[in-house]
């Protein structure tokens, strides 16, 4: 695991130099705190930040092949690593070290652009070919390790964070608009775009070849959706499942440093947890993270599990201490970042640290296997649309509106109401309604006239559509989870977890996203996920040698935190000291009068608007970092 940045370049004036190739990998120390690498040609720069997790005494980056035609530098881990060397030495290829970085090497040589689809893990890289004049961008198939670039006339910028990218001397720093309106309506800013003008993500499983300045951007895979499989019993899906995932899990086990696995508590830690100690010679250390809070604290459901599976297992309490840990959140995240989950998860990502370098995650199984409360939301919608019109009408009826303040407080009716209020959009849109944070009734009541005008046109459910209409024509619940894989695991969970973990040169790795288990899980039918009111049934019904009773059958619990509660308490101060600052006031975005009504309607205990709050306070944190400072800082900031 690791960090990279690096330039490409066809006109020399454009050219970087080595301090600030320096400076581009220094600030991603954090990525790679154990070794660092430069390489230059007349038209390239690499630079690199090493983890050392396999082969600790080689594999130093940049890497090339015997005659150094060809260089390398790569953040991830390739799994089945092994398995390329053996096949590529049997063609002739001569291996210098025993790292994973070095088949990408040789699999360039064999395959060309080619290379990365015989790759199996999560994986950002870099590959310069001397000879060809031309420079191979790739990102994994799922999205786990990030890429972003900046393209200007002559030149060529990328990196593993956008901060990096900042460190170029006259790098511009200008807030885009149209990411801001996608900002508030997702709660983070989706690919290809950045918060910043001119800056850009690569999107997952995609790749980029920059050649004679120009740049050609290609999608190399997709998960599978499109090609269902019928005729199979639920036994063999359920043994299919049984050895894919298997496989996947004993695949990440390859490690030269000690490797321990997050425990939550829910079906999808405890199962990998579980696979992960039965593959295991000695009891695997377990993590989890809890709240003083009782209504978000699974620490309880983790210890059984722990004691269940026979895990060494570890925990650690949460306290309402936002006002530390935000500007360190701000800081790593590089824009703004709403899910507020990245809070535990960064605790628990440091706690997890002081005892294993790598960790194993259940992280996709909700999207994969159907497994979020909101999608029996859309299975119900659907049906509903299946009514006579005059029985829809009364569904969606304005009379929820008419509930008093404090019942509309409950959360049962708040989420009917939500629902009702949606159902006489098109179900994409109703989805977008019913999952995003601002919807565009709320957007709108927010902007200034000025701020208005510079967004335009733009329709913020543009991404959310433009995933659903590469989804396949299947059930509507498969395609919204289709569309989920394609947008909300990449650019929220997956960032978050990637940043949350790097931030503390943790490798996170999830066996739920190995690309086979992806494949198969499109291509199963939605009726063996869901069975009723609950999900990924065949996930429990497959692994429920691992499941304690009470795990196999326990509610869904997401991993949040007492937002609602610390805002009405111990944080309370913090949305008038930042949101209602005249510094913020002044940016010209928001009509101070709609921030003072949110903030009011929140207090008194009329309305729960703590993620909205949360997002501006991101936002607001992240403004002060990287737009206000003259330079963007090289560590987090101690303070607002």
């Amino acid at each position: 695991m690791c960090g990279f940045a690096g330039a490409s370049w066809t006109d020399p004036q454009h050219a970087i130099d080595a301090a600030t190739l320096d400076a581009m990998t220094a600030v991603l120390t954090h990525r790679g705190p154990d070794q660092s690498g430069t390489w230059f040609d007349a038209n390239t720069a690499l630079g690199h930040r090493r983890l050392s997790i396999i082969d600790l005494d080689s594999g130093r980056q940049p890497l090339a092949n015997e005659d150094g035609s060809v260089q390398v530098v790569f953040n991830g881990e390739i799994y089945n690593y092994r398995e390329l060397r053996n096949d590529l030495q049997g063609r002739g290829h001569r291996f210098a070290t025993q790292s994973d970085t070095e088949v990408i090497v040789h699999l360039y040589e064999e395959y060309g652009d080619d290379c990365v689809d015989h790759l199996r893990g999560m994986f950002a890289l870099a590959v310069r070919d001397v000879r060809r004049q031309r420079l191979l961008l790739a990102r994994d198939r799922m999205g786990q390790k990030p890429l972003v670039y900046r393209q200007d006339p002559g030149r060529l910028l990328f990196a593993s964070e956008l901060k990096a990218l900042l460190q170029v001397p006259g790098a511009p720093r200008e807030l885009d608009p149209v990411s801001l309106d996608q900002f508030l309506t997702y709660q983070y800013v989706p690919h290809p775009r950045t918060m910043l003008s001119g800056y850009s993500k690569l999107p997952p499983a995609h790749r980029a070849i920059y050649e004679n300045g120009q740049l050609t951007i290609q999608r190399y895979w997709r998960p599978g959706y499109e090609d269902p499989i019928a005729g199979r019993s639920q036994r063999e899906w359920q043994d299919a499942l049984r050895e894919t995932l298997s496989e996947a899990v004993r695949l990440r086990l390859r490690s030269d440093v000690p490797l321990g696995a997050f425990l939550s508590g829910g079906v999808d830690s405890t199962i990998i947890a579980g696979l992960m100690q039965q593959q295991s010679g000695d009891p695997v250390h377990t993590f989890s993270i809890g709240f003083p809070v009782k209504q978000f604290d699974e620490r309880d459901y983790a210890r059984m599990a722990a004691e269940h599976l026979g895990t060494v297992h570890h925990e650690s309490v949460v306290e309402p201490r936002a006002l530390e840990i935000l500007p360190r959140l701000a800081w790593h995240y590089d824009e703004p970042f709403g899910d507020c989950s990245a809070i535990p998860t960064m605790y628990l990502s440091e706690m997890t640290r002081r005892e294993v370098t790598v960790a194993l995650s259940g992280d996709g199984g909700d999207e994969l296997f159907a497994g979020y409360d909101r999608y029996r939301a859309v299975a119900l919608g659907g049906r509903i649309d299946r009514l006579p019109g005059p029985l829809r009408a009364v569904a969606a009826s304005p009379a929820w509106r008419l509930l008093p303040a404090s019942t509309r407080q409950k959360s049962l009716l708040r989420r009917a109401r939500r629902f009702a209020d949606a159902l006489g959009e098109a179900p994409e849109r109703r989805y977008l309604k019913w999952v995003g944070i601002f919807d565009a009734n709320r957007r709108n009541d927010l902007w200034t006239d000025q701020f208005r005008e510079r967004l335009g046109e733009h329709d913020a459910a543009g991404f959310l559509l433009d995933a659903y209409a590469e989804c396949p024509d299947r059930d509507f619940v498969t395609r919204t989870t289709c569309s989920d894989v394609l947008t909300y695991l990449p650019c929220d969970i997956l960032t978050k977890v990637d940043i949350a973990s790097m931030a503390y040169s943790l490798e996170c790795r999830s066996p739920l996203l190995d690309h086979h288990v992806v494949e198969l899980a499109a291509r199963m039918p939605m009726s063996l996920k869901r069975q009723g009111s609950r999900g990924k049934t065949i996930l429990v019904e497959t692994f429920s040698d691992l499941l304690p009773e009470k795990i196999r059958s326990r509610p869904k619990m997401g991993f949040g935190v007492p937002l609602d509660h610390w805002f009405r308490n111990e944080l309370r101060p913090l949305l008038e000291d930042v949101l209602l600052d005249p510094v913020a006031i002044s940016r010209g975005h928001f009509r101070p009068e709609a921030i003072r009504q949110l903030v009011d309607e929140h207090v008194s205990n009329r309305w729960d608007h703590s993620y909205r709050l949360w997002c501006l306070l991101c936002l607001e944190v992240w403004h002060r970092i990287y737009l206000d400072a003259t330079v963007p800082p090289a560590s987090p900031p101690a303070s607002l």
